[in-house]
């Protein structure tokens, strides 16, 4: 929490849910100075570094699930996951004024930042978002607008479809060796 508050950060609600899968820690989280959420990509993104760095520090044993499977930590993953994870996309009306678009795709360094981006390099606002990771998967939802109505059907295709384009896996030609 202190890490936290060290950004400029009010943690104003907290759940901590334990089931079959394991615990999970869910946060509210608003800027101190605004009382407002935070919708800052590089805030985001600072907000997220900032867990994983104290999850590292404080629990070392937690670095075997961190990081795609990859080995940064103390600790090397049991096996090497495979991340072949598929990535889904979908808007769905949610209101008049905003839609509601839902995201999952494998989690990596820096995905919030480039969700958001995508999102508004295509003129389309951000109003609120809300993340998570179950393992190697990241679960978006972002409340979003176009000139304060929800997305009409071909701007929700355009957007599914620029996040497609952007969330898919790199590959390199055999000839480019």
């Amino acid at each position: 929490m202190n890490a936290l508050k060290n950004l400029g950060l009010n943690v104003v609600k907290a759940n901590v849910c334990l089931d079959s899968s394991g615990k999970h820690n869910t946060f509210a989280i608003t800027k101190a100075s605004t009382g407002r959420k935070v919708d800052d990509p590089e805030l985001l993104e600072a907000i997220r570094l900032t867990i994983i760095n104290n999850m590292m520090e404080y629990h070392p044993e937690s670095s075997s699930r961190l990081a795609m499977g990859e080995a940064f930590g103390v600790f090397q993953p049991y096996q090497k996951i495979d991340v072949d994870i598929a990535t889904h996309i979908h808007v769905y009306d949610d209101a008049p004024e905003r839609s509601l678009l839902c995201v999952e795709t494998a989690d990596r360094p820096g995905l919030i930042v480039d969700l958001v981006k995508i999102i508004t390099d295509i003129n389309v606002d951000v109003e609120s978002g809300e993340f998570d990771t179950e393992g190697l998967l990241a679960k978006a939802k972002f409340h979003v607008n176009y000139k304060g109505k929800a997305l009409i059907k071909p701007l929700q295709q355009v957007l599914a479809n620029s996040l497609r384009y952007f969330l898919r896996r790199p590959t390199t030609e055999d000839a480019s060796f």
